[in-house]
Parts: structure tokens; C-alpha cells; sequence
């Protein structure tokens, strides 16, 4: 399966008031792993950009002078996207933001290059109701190193969601995949390959061994021995 993570950055927050997207990145995921391959653009808005989006991102119009707008670099985007199925973190943003762009060159919406849509913020909020679910929160609590966030980059944050979707998903893919035997090569915000820290095991302590055992006696007790989770006795051996 072609999977690309996604992630852009805005002169604003609502494309309906003209607010541009002003960089984009995408990486590509085959079958789960980081492939290497990536797309990354900074864009000339051709307007100016909110204060609050500039202290998010830290992006200047002096710094997007000499970049090429959006309509320079759509087909190159759409090349990229095509046919994979798109993970991005709070989704109706960056769809909403693309597609806006999309119409403005009378290009055909984003949902119908790809082969759907994974909204990594929905699938926290089912997951984790009631807590953060920030890509900073995620990244805490799925053990992930995102000290080199000071501010948003599209790049960066679509390598660390990556990170996150892998460890948000991992047991549902478990039977597909040959298990990590070492640490996996990614991409670090200049598009260098680093070695990425392995998941941190933590293995239970004797008491919540003793609780787990309690747990599945009371519902052995009940299911009047049912509890398929308990190892069965060998039935006596007929006599000689």
C-alpha cells in the first residue's frame, strides 16, 4: 500500500478569506515503510501573511520573494499524490486549503486523485477521548523525539506523523508486517536519512503480573472455566 504523509503551511486559517498555502511536504510510505522519497515546496502567496500564522510557522513573505507560486509546482504535487492514500494531522484544514488552490486552476478536488483520506486527529480523539491530541501531545505520548520543533515546518511534522500514525497503528497491522529487527531509516528536516530510535518496551512489574493472574481467575471463576486466556490442564492419561 502507497501512503503519503502530508502537511502544509498557510498565510492564514481560512482559505474562504483568500489565505494561500505557503509550503507543503509530503513523504511516501510503501507497505508501512519510509521509502525515502519526498516532496517538499516552499510558494510565493501573492498576499500577505496573518501575524498569528507567522509566529506558528516563523515564514516571512521576504523569505518566499524568490519562490515560485502554487500554479508553478501543481503538477509536480499532484505526480507525487496520485493514487496513494493521503495521512494528514487535522485533515479538513489542509484538504480544505489544497482544494481551494486546486479551483483556482480549475484542477479537479483532492479527493478524487487520491485513495483516501487518514485524518490522524480523528483517529486520536476515538482513541485517547478526552485528552490532547496535538502532534506535540502525540509525540509525548507515544514516546516520540520532537525536541527539534520549536515552530511548525511541514516537513518535519509530516516526518513525526509519521512516526505517530506507525505507533498509533501498530497492532492493526501486526499480521502484515515483518517485525522491526532494528532501528528504521527516516527523514530529518532537510531530507537527510537518520536512524530513528526504537520503540521503548516496558515490561510489566511482578504486581501487575499478580493483578493480570487475579484478573483471569475471577473470570475463569465466572465463565465457570471459559477464560480462554488461562492454559488448560493436559487431560489424565488413560490407564496402562
Amino acid at each position: 500500500m502507497r501512503q503519503i504523509v502530508l502537511d502544509t503551511e498557510t498565510t492564514g486559517i481560512d482559505p474562504r478569506q483568500g489565505h494561500r498555502i505557503i509550503e507543503v511536504a509530503c513523504i511516501e510510505m510503501v507497505n508501512r515503510r519510509l521509502t525515502g522519497r519526498h516532496l517538499h515546496k516552499y510558494m510565493h502567496p501573492e498576499r500577505d501573511i496573518d501575524e498569528g500564522a507567522a509566529k506558528v510557522h516563523g515564514i516571512t513573505l521576504e523569505f518566499l520573494a524568490d519562490k515560485p507560486k502554487f500554479a508553478d509546482i501543481v503538477d509536480e504535487l499532484i505526480d507525487f499524490i496520485s493514487g496513494a492514500e493521503l495521512i494528514i494531522h487535522n485533515a479538513p484544514f489542509d484538504i480544505g486549503f489544497l482544494n481551494a488552490e486546486f479551483a483556482r486552476l480549475d484542477r479537479v478536488p483532492i479527493e478524487t486523485l487520491c485513495n483516501g483520506v487518514i485524518d490522524t486527529l480523528k483517529m486520536a480523539r476515538e482513541q485517547n477521548p478526552g485528552k490532547r491530541n496535538s502532534l506535540d501531545a502525540l509525540c509525548e505520548r507515544h514516546g516520540i523525539d520532537n525536541s527539534g520543533r520549536t515552530l511548525h515546518g511541514a516537513l518535519l511534522d509530516t516526518e513525526l506523523l509519521a512516526d505517530v500514525y506507525l505507533a498509533m497503528t501498530r497492532g492493526q497491522n501486526a499480521l502484515m508486517i515483518e517485525p522491526d529487527d532494528g532501528p528504521v531509516l527516516s527523514l530529518t528536516a532537510d531530507g537527510k536519512p537518520r536512524v530513528r530510535k526504537p520503540l521503548v518496551v516496558v515490561r510489566p512489574s511482578e504486581a501487575e503480573l499478580a493483578d493480570h493472574d487475579r484478573v483471569l481467575a475471577a473470570i475463569d471463576k465466572e465463565t465457570k472455566g471459559g477464560c480462554l486466556w488461562l492454559p488448560k490442564a493436559p487431560e489424565d492419561a488413560p490407564a496402562a
